[in-house]
Parts: structure tokens; sequence; C-alpha cells
């Protein structure tokens, strides 16, 4: 008999992957333990694919956060399709997430049919928290339905509540057994890839987009203009823009006053001096880039290029 006392060291990739809004990022933090990936209403707030990193004695995990996959109605749409398709090449597992309280539709038959080379399929039915019992166990029916249609080959099916934490740690220890027999492929004291500067300008989008209707959050991106820290103290000077397609929409962000632009300023910097701990001044200004989601030279000066 061979000896299992001594466990393999894992190591490898998971892509979350799904249609927009169906609390991948929630997932992804929850996982996580920490906030890497900003969450919002909103559909396709997720806009780079960001890494979470779980190192545990025994494995490492990296969590691949992908934004939805969509019918695309701009070029950014399609640029955000092409990182998600870029993204599953390399992956070991791919984790496809299907709301409780939304219906299978011809989105999630898509996504499967991009899903051909992946080894491992798992399915998150997430947001179990807003089902009934009753509601969940149809909901459970559909999901089987849904693989004896389509032809997938799924490990498991797994209910989950990334709100409540609801059989998080059960679907991590199914995740795990995956995983190739690998040392870590990241150092074991980061949880995210993610540069410092790209998740600033994430968490003043997340400021900027809270309680926007229609188009609008989808109208957004900020860019970082000048991050430097005081010299002896523990105090950054952080210049952003915040990005905008039309004027009336500068308008919307500024607020009567200028009052929602500072209320954004507030949120936004709360949300940096946690996560640099430090104390912040954060000066945002509002520039209108005409269209930059249908403009090739636009996206590519916003950071997205055709290959990220």
């Amino acid at each position: 008999m061979s000896d299992t006392s001594v466990q393999e060291h894992r190591a490898g990739f998971v892509a979350v992957i799904g249609r927009p809004n169906v609390g991948k990022s929630t997932l992804v933090n929850a996982l996580v333990g920490k906030k890497i990936v900003i969450t919002s209403h909103h559909p396709n707030t997720t806009r780079n694919p960001i890494r979470g990193i779980i190192s545990k004695p025994d494995f490492q995990m990296i969590l691949v956060d992908t934004p939805g996959i969509h019918k695309p109605k701009t070029l950014l749409g399609t640029r955000l399709n092409t990182m998600v398709t870029q993204n599953l090449e390399s992956v070991d597992a791919a984790l496809l997430c299907l709301p409780a309280d939304e219906a299978i539709g011809a989105g999630d038959e898509y996504i499967v049919k991009q899903l051909g080379h992946i080894r491992h399929l798992y399915i998150a039915v997430t947001k179990v928290d807003t089902a009934k019992n009753d509601s969940l166990i149809g909901k459970l029916a559909e999901v089987s339905d849904f693989v004896v249609r389509t032809g997938i080959t799924v490990d498991e099916i797994v209910p989950i509540s990334a709100k409540n934490l609801e059989q998080t740690d059960l679907l991590m220890d199914l995740l795990v057994k995956c995983l190739p027999g690998s040392p870590s492929l990241y150092p074991e004291d980061i949880d995210t890839d993610q540069a410092s500067e790209l998740h600033i300008t994430e968490l003043i989008r997340e400021a900027a987009i809270q309680d926007l209707f229609e188009e609008l959050p989808h109208s957004v991106v900020v860019t970082i203009d000048e991050m430097s820290k005081r010299e002896g103290k523990n105090f950054y000077d952080i210049h952003a823009t915040l990005h905008v397609e039309r004027d009336s929409q500068k308008g919307i962000l500024i607020g009567p006053q200028g009052a929602r632009l500072k209320d954004i300023g507030m949120r936004a910097r709360a949300g940096i001096e946690t996560f640099l701990d430090a104390k912040v001044y954060l000066g945002i200004h509002i520039k209108v880039s005409k269209e930059w989601q249908r403009d090739p030279k636009a996206l590519a000066r916003l950071g997205f290029s055709e290959r990220n």
C-alpha cells in the first residue's frame, strides 16, 4: 500500500465563469476571505481578469474572476469576452456560476460551448439565500436537465451562498481535488496578483457607480494620473481621472453643487485607506472621453488592449 500520510502539495488555476451579475466576484471574495474584487448590482462590473490567491499548507488555488460572458454591444464588450476566452486556455478547472434566482438561458448554453477543452467543470448554484427550499429543489432539477441537454461533463454541482458562506468550504475542498501536484505558483503571503494601482482604480469606480442607473455605470472607467507617498509619512497623494462618454454623464457624476462627486471621493478614499492601511488624499477629476467603449484607440489608452 502507498503511504497516504504525507499529502501531495497541489497548485493550479480555477476560472470562475458565468453570465454577468451571477455572483462570481462575491464568490471569489468569499473563498479568498478578503475583498479583492469590487462588487455591484450592475452587470459586467468586473472588467479585468483578477486572480485571487488562496495559500494553505497543502495547496495553492488561484481563482481567476472573469468578466461576465455576454452578447457584446460595444467593442469593449467584445474585448471582455476575448479576455475570458484567453483566460480559459490555461486553467485546470472551471467553476460555472448559475444563480438560484434566475432561469437558465441561452447565455448559459453559449458559455458551456466554450468549455470543450476544460478537464474539470464544476457548477455552483449561487445566491441560494434568495431561494426557498422548494424552489431550490426545482432549481437543482433544472441544472441537472441543463447538464443532460448540453452534454457537458460536470464533476460536482454545489448549491452555495457566498453572502452567508454556506457550503463555500465544501466547494473549496472539491476544487482542490482537481488541482495538479505542484509547488506554489505565487508567493504564499499575497492574496492577489492585481497591481495596487489597478485595485485603487476599481475602488474608485465601485464608489462612482453605486446608485447609478441604466447605461451610465458602463460608461465609467478610472485611470490613475499620479500616486506618491509622502516622505517619512504613511500618507499617499492620489490623483485620478474618472472618464465618462458624454457631457450629460459628467453632470450626473458631479451632482448639484458637486455633492455626488464629493460623496464618491469620500467612499472611495475610505476603501483605499483600508486597502493601503494608510491615510490618503484623493483628488478626482472627471473627463469626457467620447464613446470610449467603441473607440479602439481610447480602449487601448485605458488598458483594454486586444491582448491583455
